[in-house]
């Protein structure tokens, strides 16, 4: 069984920047999915960027194309999302996870998801 930590979060001004880590314990294999969401007080978690792990293959979700970036690194087990360019509605704790079984159409779906981590928040003030 796979674990999930997370790090990285904290307070960052509007158009600060902020790298997120999600170091993964255990064996990694090529066909699993990292994926990060994002849930703010009152809403619903939120899916953000995921990568596959064998290819670096990435997916974004509109609200964040060409402002964060999902990376991985085999050798450290460790997926990153560098946020650029964040704004007041970044808000949230943001959560890394794990999809064992990837299916075709579920990589922005949270409950397709296997493992999470604890979350960290991030808090861009105005």
């Amino acid at each position: 069984q796979v674990q999930l930590v997370d790090s990285g979060g904290g307070l960052v001004q509007t158009g600060g920047s902020l790298r997120l880590s999600c170091a993964a314990s255990g064996r990694i294999f090529g066909s699993y999915v990292m994926g990060w969401f994002r849930q703010a007080p009152g809403k619903e978690r939120e899916f953000i960027a995921a990568i596959k792990w064998s290819t670096a293959s990435t997916d974004y979700a509109d609200s964040v194309k060409g402002r964060f970036t999902i990376s991985r690194d085999n050798a450290k087990n460790t997926v990153y999302l560098q946020m650029n360019s964040l704004a007041p509605e970044d808000t949230a704790v943001y959560y890394c996870a794990l999809d064992y079984i990837p299916r075709m159409g579920t990589i922005d779906k949270a409950n397709a998801y296997d493992v999470w981590g604890q979350g960290t928040q991030v808090t861009v003030s105005s």
